[in-house]
């Protein structure tokens, strides 16, 4: 993964010389301390991997990195306001360490940030960068209102659910391989060969996630374990367990989800229940299904061989995460 650790090192050298104005402090701070707080940096690598393919010039490809990192790092400051989850990152959440307005106005200055750097690129490419990361945003905003809804909802399917990944999760992942793809000077069909690789294993990145988030430790995962289940969220688990489960269990599920429990043993009960399901072997097998059709696509891509076998390790690690 030497390749990997090499972008990610061009790209913090990038991220250094990103400077925000000292004033007003409540307005910028939280959005110093959200970028500083690491991440696996997965968006801005995509760009520059999706633009290896084509290109060994990342010249043009730097600042668009630069400008999908802050738009995703914007979602997670106003997810976790709507998802009260008081830790990102193994942090404070910005909502918690300072407040909710803060929280939402430092969100969307980092929006605005975002474009700033989007059109600091070829002119040939930047209009349809600007287009197609205009449809994402709403895409992603569609998911999110999805996922919020999905609470107060005791009807929503399993492929409402991938829907709802896909739009909330999924597409972002896609752009970023595409943009990148664009501005190395892909065809159509291969920067869409990219794309369906991305929205692919982008689902399944978010199934992880979602196991993860269930069965992973906090101190590695870097937020509160079973913060899903606490909050009743409609994950692939729940809705596998509730399609699968008898109705003395379903009795039992429907009233941890319903009454008020204890987090620990409401958490703790629930995955008694996946565990009588194997509902995590189930999950762990769709996920696996999703990113095999992803390589599918990827492997039909026609651009370096050696960035493409770059991609899918990184891809597959990424598959193999436990945080």
């Amino acid at each position: 993964m030497n390749k990997i650790q090499g972008l990610l090192r061009d790209f913090e050298l990038v991220l250094k010389d990103f400077e925000l104005p000292k004033e007003p402090e409540q307005l910028y701070r939280p959005m110093s301390y959200t970028i500083g707080n690491g991440g696996k940096r997965m968006r801005p690598l995509l760009v520059l991997l999706g633009c290896k393919l084509f290109n060994e010039d990342l010249t043009n490809a730097m600042h668009p990195a630069l400008g999908m990192e802050l738009f995703h790092n914007f979602s997670l400051i106003h997810d976790d306001i709507m998802d009260q989850a008081p830790i990102r990152r193994g942090m404070p959440s910005v909502y918690k360490k300072w407040n909710s307005n803060v929280a939402i106005l430092s969100g969307d200055a980092m929006v605005i940030k975002a474009y700033e750097e989007l059109i600091m690129t070829d002119e040939r490419v930047a209009l349809p960068i600007l287009k197609l990361f205009n449809t994402t945003a709403i895409e992603v905003c569609e998911g999110q209102q999805l996922d919020m809804d999905f609470e107060l909802r005791d009807d929503v399917t399993i492929d409402a659910y991938l829907n709802m990944i896909r739009l909330k999760t999924a597409v972002l992942l896609a752009a970023c391989l595409k943009i990148g793809a664009m501005i190395g000077g892909a065809s159509e069909k291969d920067a869409q060969l990219l794309y369906d690789f991305g929205l692919n294993s982008g689902i399944a990145f978010q199934l992880q996630d979602d196991i993860l988030d269930a069965y992973g430790e906090s101190s590695k995962v870097g937020k509160q374990q079973g913060g899903d289940i606490i909050s009743n969220k409609k994950t692939f688990l729940l809705l596998k367990a509730k399609q699968l489960v008898n109705n003395e269990d379903l009795s039992k599920l429907n009233h941890l989800i319903n009454g008020n429990h204890n987090d620990q043993d409401k958490v703790s009960a629930v995955l008694d229940l996946y565990h009588k399901l194997d509902v995590r072997k189930l999950a762990e097998a769709e996920m696996w299904s999703f990113f095999n059709k992803g390589v599918s696509c990827l492997n039909q891509v026609e651009g370096s061989a050696e960035w493409k076998q770059v991609l899918l390790a990184f891809s597959t690690q990424l598959m193999h995460r436990e945080h």
